[in-house]
């Protein structure tokens, strides 16, 4: 499933890679979530995406957000979110990232998105690097948590709307990455954990 309905919203689903491991993600739990089934035999093509989002004028918005991290594949995204605003300039674009773009690329990738994405929300999760990595279990472990900080700040300067969420878990100290995201100037969202299917976006 490249392309999938939550709400009013269009998903695209286009990797299952992730660099992180959390223990909330619903990969964690199962193959899909709302009735879809996410997991890819293949990656979709640029052309193939394109192909499943169809005329999307009929969504609120159209949203970067699959069982893996969309900014793997930052240059699919980027063509696909170019098509999308040469042609339907009225619809949204959003990216759902765990905000490690620049660890996974090696370099600062946040200019590539002005004038292409709207909003970006990127997966706080905890108030603390340690505690980061204990939740999150990242490939590139506690350095992770202070690059997805750096991330945020300089998505401020390209991206209208910076959103840093976590999951209401108990070990979280929701309040503290309030404040957070308060000091960093980006605006603060508490994702839901349902048990055994994952959080929800």
């Amino acid at each position: 499933m490249i392309a999938y309905e939550i709400g009013d919203s269009l998903y695209l689903n286009i990797t299952n890679r992730c660099p992180n491991h959390c223990s909330f993600c619903i990969r964690q739990f199962g193959d899909g979530l709302e009735g879809y089934n996410l997991w890819l035999e293949k990656e979709p093509t640029t052309r193939e995406i394109i192909e499943a989002i169809g005329d999307p004028t009929g969504y609120k918005e159209v949203v970067f957000c699959g069982y893996g991290e969309p900014l793997m594949r930052l240059q699919v995204v980027l063509d696909v979110a170019r098509y999308l605003k040469k042609n339907y300039p009225s619809v949204p674009i959003r990216i759902n990232t765990n905000g490690l773009g620049n660890l996974i690329h090696g370099e600062d990738i946040t200019p590539h998105f002005k004038g292409l994405i709207d909003t970006i929300s990127i997966s706080l999760n905890a108030e603390n690097a340690k505690k980061y990595q204990e939740i999150c279990n990242s490939d590139y472990g506690e350095d992770a948590y202070y690059s997805l900080l750096e991330f945020a700040r300089k998505c401020k300067n390209y991206i209208p709307r910076v959103v840093l969420t976590v999951v209401d878990l108990p070990e979280i100290d929701v309040e503290k990455c309030r404040k957070i995201a308060e000091e960093l100037g980006v605006e603060f969202r508490v994702r839901q954990f349902e048990g055994e299917d994952g959080e929800r976006n």
